[in-house]
């Protein structure tokens, strides 16, 4: 077995590459809500972007990335968390709160997981593969992707679902970006305080500038 199998099938080897497609799908998240903003400018800067980003062949392969990344993320976190079961099969008997440890977005990683999964499945065949409208910008008959997203969002249960998604994302990704750079070994009592405010921040940043979008796109719809 070569070196690389070895790191990949270890416990730290799993861990850390949990942490480097983390990592990577937070950059991700902030590039998908810095293109999503273009909403706040009205229909045809959102839909030339969308455009101009579907229609580059090297979308497909960003995609494939994408995907990959996801695909690798979960299945660690599948396999350590099945690997913590086997090692601990009979729970604690009793919790003791030590002020240390677990905290509420670490304990609820799982269902937060589960809830983007659930989400990311509903967002591509709403968004997607959703309906399609044409429309003109500048010269160019494009997508009318805003339509799609404005229409979407006029049905209040939607954005509720939406918002509580967002939620669970920011509560996921604030302990993942912490996570993960302790994973990789950048624990220091000098940096831990500026990690742990970056990660609660990113954390507050997804979840309030997607669920303000989704209510943008209620209110212009309504």
């Amino acid at each position: 077995m070569s070196l690389v199998q070895s790191f990949a099938k270890s416990s730290v080897g799993k861990k850390q590459v949990m942490a480097l497609t983390g990592l990577a799908l937070c950059g991700f998240l902030v590039t998908h809500l810095l293109g999503n903003l273009l909403i706040l400018l009205g229909p045809d800067a959102f839909n030339l972007y969308a455009y101009k980003l579907t229609s580059n062949p090297a979308i497909y392969v960003a995609e494939a990335i994408l995907v990959l990344l996801f695909l690798s993320h979960l299945g660690m976190a599948l396999k350590l968390t099945i690997e913590n079961k086997l090692a601990r099969p009979i729970g604690y008997y009793k919790r003791v709160p030590t002020g240390r440890g677990s905290t509420f977005a670490s304990s609820t990683m799982p269902i937060t997981g589960l809830i983007i999964l659930v989400f990311l499945v509903t967002h591509l065949i709403n968004f997607k593969y959703g309906a399609y409208y044409s429309t003109t910008v500048d010269g160019q008959e494009v997508r009318d992707l805003y339509r799609v997203v404005v229409e979407y969002f006029a049905n209040p249960a939607y954005v509720a679902w939406y918002v509580v998604a967002m939620i669970a994302t920011g509560i996921h990704t604030s302990h993942g970006f912490w996570s993960a750079f302790q994973s990789l070994g950048f624990s220091h009592g000098k940096y831990n305080c500026s990690i742990k405010f970056i990660s609660k921040l990113y954390g507050i940043v997804i979840a309030l500038g997607f669920s303000g979008l989704a209510i943008f796109c209620h209110l212009k719809g309504a």
